[in-house]
């Protein structure tokens, strides 16, 4: 009862919980869209790539602004994916070996920008180590008010586009025959997954965003076939591990609270691979030795 009335009443735990909360929202429903499309390393090189963004807005302004953060974080993102696109199509490097080098690339960049601002005056002030891997308990209301701001306006895109990027998930020469732009409609769809990643740097951190974007999606698949209820049960799982991950960095001393989120949504994965019907382990078994029906259809 003390952690529930803390949970409404506690200033920072209500802070922390909710920002953690919208970050498994946000990432939960687009990281599905990653997850489906078998581009789940997209996450681990985006979240990677954003470092010498953060870094690049603070040697640009001096400050560390959450919105500023947030922006440079998001173009350098957006920058990472068309290289990737670019290498992909002007080039004979398959698509995941282009994320990894995007990935080590962007990031070894960062890490060298880190060093330089560590050397400058202000660097005691700068506190951009943190967002390697987060810290949530520094979040102010000012920053769940942009979070929920830059969320509701992936997920009101996510909605508006909800058949185009069904088809371009799922069938997009259909899509292109269609007569629909399928290039444009996968750089707004990778848009809105980089900004479901910057939303969670601060609270999770790069090392650890990428575990957002594939986790929940990949435990709410395990209990469906259809899209619609895939996309509601990932960001639900989202939602819990974030709340989870607040309550029990809370109730422990000097427990970060960003490993404590991804240890929480690891959890629900190992549970859903479990305990889900049709597609979990002992069902699998159960069917086997009973040769139950196999009822499984593709996702629709």
């Amino acid at each position: 009862m003390k952690i529930l009335h803390d949970l409404f009443f506690d200033y920072t735990l209500r802070t922390v919980a909710t920002g953690a909360a919208i970050l498994g929202i946000v990432s939960g429903a687009l990281g599905s869209y990653a997850v489906l499309r078998k581009q789940s390393l997209i996450g681990d090189a985006v979240s990677h790539a954003t470092l010498p963004g953060i870094c690049l807005a603070f040697l640009i302004t001096g400050r560390k602004t959450p919105f500023v953060m947030m922006v440079g974080a998001a173009l350098i993102g957006w920058l990472a994916i068309l290289l990737v696109s670019t290498i992909v199509r002007q080039t004979r490097i398959k698509e995941d070996a282009a994320l990894g080098i995007i990935l080590a690339v962007f990031f070894g960049i960062g890490i060298f920008m880190l060093t330089l601002i560590q050397k400058l005056p202000n660097s005691s002030q700068s506190g951009l180590d943190k967002f390697l891997f987060g810290q949530a308990a520094a979040l102010l209301e000012r920053d769940i008010h942009i979070m929920a701001i830059v969320g509701s306006l992936t997920i009101g895109v996510m909605l508006l586009f909800w058949k185009e990027f069904k088809l371009l998930s799922f069938d997009p020469t259909f899509a292109q025959s269609l007569g629909l732009p399928i290039k444009t409609l996968d750089i707004l769809l990778m848009t809105l997954i980089v900004l479901a990643i910057v939303i969670g740097l601060q609270a999770v951190g790069v090392v650890l965003m990428s575990a957002m974007i594939v986790a929940p999606a990949v435990a709410a698949r395990q209990w469906t076939n259809k899209l619609s209820v895939m996309i509601g049960l990932a960001a639900f799982f989202g939602a819990v591990a974030g709340t989870a991950g607040a309550i029990i960095s809370s109730i422990s001393a000097k427990t970060p609270t960003g490993p404590m989120i991804v240890i929480s949504i690891s959890l629900i994965v190992i549970f859903s691979l479990v305990f889900a019907p049709e597609r979990g382990v002992i069902w699998q078994v159960l069917k086997r030795s009973y040769k139950f029906p196999h009822r499984l259809t593709d996702l629709d």
